[in-house]
């Protein structure tokens, strides 16, 4: 059945146990990736680049027993001595590289997108390929060799210290900025970090339920396409069944029935489980609620953002009464602009990031750093 999560590696929460590195990077069930347009240019102009080209210059720390690359970004003209705020910048889920592509999307730039911008309202930035992506790589590690998800937590806290030790950044005014699943990081990260905690945050395309609930409408929508596409009704039932009798085992503490469909093998099996029940146990809406008073929060969402859902981000802001939240008229779930119209340009090289971002993003840049 290749419509069953085709592009999509499943994503590392905190408390999940170990798992493969292959599986956590994102070779099995993906459900934070974005989908319905297609990875590569079709022969269209390139859309142009947001914002400005910032000053980079690549840095490299350790995270562990691993060397992590990234590439730290500063606003054209802050050589100057002056001391300037700065943006921690965390990928979304699966093999999800320092500019936020992947090998599913791999002209995304969601991250690279997000350091001009930011570079734009004078800003530095640092985004990094974390473990399973870009120049990093397995890192010291074997591509099966099992990861927790402490090990990407901990590659987030290093990253953030790497960024305050630069000698251009004032380490008071700092924030962290999570696209899809980073935005989970994100939320940890007032408790995670040491020293100087940020001073704000950005979700950027949040997941705002817990992972199977969020796992459940995604793929009860693939088998719906999956019909049309003539998949039977009484297939589609018999796994979609089978998916909500796995959550219901997982969630009860029981081991999960050997008789599922065999198309849910990737997603439902031994090597999964115990990764599956503690990345589910999760609420984004608690990690929410338990930010520290006064933490500065900054919600953006595309209109059209086919992988999480308005109810969701509804769900999650309800947790953070004091956010500010901007709807990003026509953008998906990388922020670049999407006409579902039939015949309209699809690939992400060929269509512009939102022009809506830069503004969100300044106005609370000014009150939040």
């Amino acid at each position: 059945m290749p419509w069953l999560l085709p592009t999509r590696p499943r994503p590392p929460h905190r408390g999940a146990r170990r798992a493969p590195l292959r599986i956590a990077a994102g070779a099995a069930a993906t459900v934070l990736l974005a989908a319905g347009c297609v990875p590569g240019g079709t022969g269209s102009e390139p859309a142009d680049p947001p914002g400005v080209e910032p000053v980079e210059r690549d840095v490299r720390f350790t995270s562990g027993p691993d060397t992590v690359h990234g590439t730290f970004a500063l606003p054209p003209g802050a050589e100057s001595g002056e001391k300037v705020p700065a943006a921690l910048i965390i990928s979304g889920s699966g093999p999800t590289d320092r500019d936020g592509d992947n090998p599913g999307r791999m002209d995304a730039g969601t991250n690279l997108n997000f350091a001009r911008v930011l570079a734009d309202a004078g800003v530095a930035s640092f985004r990094y390929d974390k473990l399973g992506s870009g120049e990093t790589g397995t890192g010291s590690r074997d591509e099966d060799d099992p990861v927790d998800y402490d090990v990407f937590e901990q590659e987030m806290v290093d990253a953030y210290a790497e960024l305050a030790a630069q000698p251009e950044v004032d380490p008071s005014r700092l924030l962290v900025l999570g696209h899809s699943e980073g935005a989970l990081f994100a939320l940890r990260a007032p408790e995670a970090v040491a020293g100087h905690p940020p001073a704000a945050l950005v979700l950027a395309a949040p997941p705002g339920t817990r992972y199977l609930d969020l796992l459940d409408r995604q793929l009860t929508e693939q088998m719906r396409t999956a019909e049309s596409a003539g998949l039977s009704e009484a297939d589609a039932t018999a796994i979609l069944s089978d998916v909500r009798t796995a959550t219901a085992r997982l969630r009860a503490g029981d081991p999960l029935p050997e008789d599922l469909s065999p198309e849910l093998e990737p997603l439902f099996g031994p090597q999964t489980e115990p990764f599956l029940r503690e990345i589910d146990a999760l609420d984004p809406l608690d990690l929410a609620r338990g930010l520290p008073a006064g933490t500065r929060t900054l919600v953006l969402w595309g209109t059209e953002d086919a992988q999480v859902a308005e109810a969701e981000v509804d769900r999650l802001t309800g947790g953070l009464p004091d956010a500010t939240r901007v709807d990003l008229d026509g953008a998906d779930h990388v922020f670049r602009m999407y006409d579902p119209a039939p015949g309209s340009v699809a690939a992400d090289a060929d269509r512009r990031f939102s022009p809506d971002v830069a503004p969100a993003l300044e106005d609370f840049l000014d009150t939040a750093l």
